[in-house]
Formats: C-alpha cells, sequence, structure tokens
C-alpha cells in the first residue's frame, strides 16, 4: 500500500478510515487494469493519480453537503456544545488556517502540493500521477507554497536561506 499521511485524506475522508480510502483506490486500479501501460516501471503514479481522482470528488461531494447545510441552517443547540468547542479552538487555530490556505489553492495546485508535501512524491512522480509536464509541477508547487505562506503570514524565507547556504 503506498505511504499516506494524514496531510492527504484527513480532512477528505470524513469518518472511513485512510485505510478504506486505499481500498477504494485499489478496486478501482483493478477494474481499470486493462488500461494499465504496462511500459510505467511504476504504477505508484498512476495510483496516485486514481487516488487525486478520488480526493476531488469527495471534495466536490462535501461542497454540496456544505450548501445543503447552508440552506438548512443551524442544528439546535446540544448541551455542552460550548465546553467542546472552547477545548479545540487553540489546538485547532493554525489547522483552520491552513485548511484555509489549501481551500483558496486551484484544484490543481493544492493536488500537487497534497502529493508533494503530503505523500512524498517527486516531481516526476507528481507529472506522471497527473498526468502533466515536469515544469507544471514545478510552477503549481512554487505558486502554491507562496500562496499558502502568504496565508500564514509567514514570510518567504526559500531565498535567505538559498542565499545562505549558497553564498
Amino acid at each position: 500500500m503506498p505511504r499516506t499521511s494524514t496531510a492527504t485524506w484527513s480532512d477528505v475522508s470524513g469518518p472511513r478510515p485512510r485505510k478504506t480510502r486505499w481500498g477504494e483506490t485499489f478496486l478501482i486500479a483493478f477494474r481499470k487494469r486493462a488500461g494499465y501501460d504496462t511500459e510505467r516501471r511504476d504504477a505508484r503514479p498512476w495510483l496516485y493519480g486514481i487516488a487525486t481522482n478520488l480526493v476531488a470528488q469527495r471534495r466536490r461531494d462535501e461542497v454540496r453537503e456544505l450548501k445543503l447545510r447552508e440552506a438548512l441552517g443551524p442544528p439546535p443547540d446540544e448541551e455542552g456544545h460550548a465546553e467542546r468547542v472552547a477545548d479545540q479552538v487553540t489546538a485547532e487555530a493554525m489547522g483552520k488556517l491552513l485548511d484555509s490556505a489549501l481551500a483558496e489553492l486551484a484544484d490543481g495546485d493544492r493536488d500537487t502540493l497534497t502529493l508533494f508535501a503530503g505523500e512524498g512524491l517527486s516531481y516526476e512522480e507528481i507529472a506522471a500521477a497527473l498526468d502533466i509536464p515536469l515544469g507544471t509541477v514545478r510552477s503549481r508547487l512554487n505558486r502554491a507554497r507562496r500562496k499558502v505562506r502568504e496565508a500564514l503570514g509567514r514570510p518567504d524565507t526559500t531565498i535567505a536561506k538559498e542565499i545562505s547556504t549558497h553564498g
């Protein structure tokens, strides 16, 4: 099974565990096995492409669900809700900022960043998984990193690190 991270599946997997999501990925891969290019030495990028499509579908489902919930209005107050919220605010502050920053990214930029940072794929593997040129992977990662840094209020330290490292 490809190595996974919480970053990839946590927000999009809902109550279903990551193993279930990977199970879906392998089920789809099994069904599409006749279309697999056997010239490819490594099937991981193909599997990550399928997984990325599943994530995108889950994201679309969540948007539909959110719109429905908004149309229905807020749920009735539950006893103890205020205490639970107060306990989670501090721990979730950075996570909410990051989620917001990621949500603002274009789908392609978010998918590329998730495969790179969350799954540890190389640029070449991401290009194969998303069926895009290598230069597009580089530009998407650069743009996504910059936008996330800006949203989190963090300066771009890449240039400073490169100057100090490379003189």
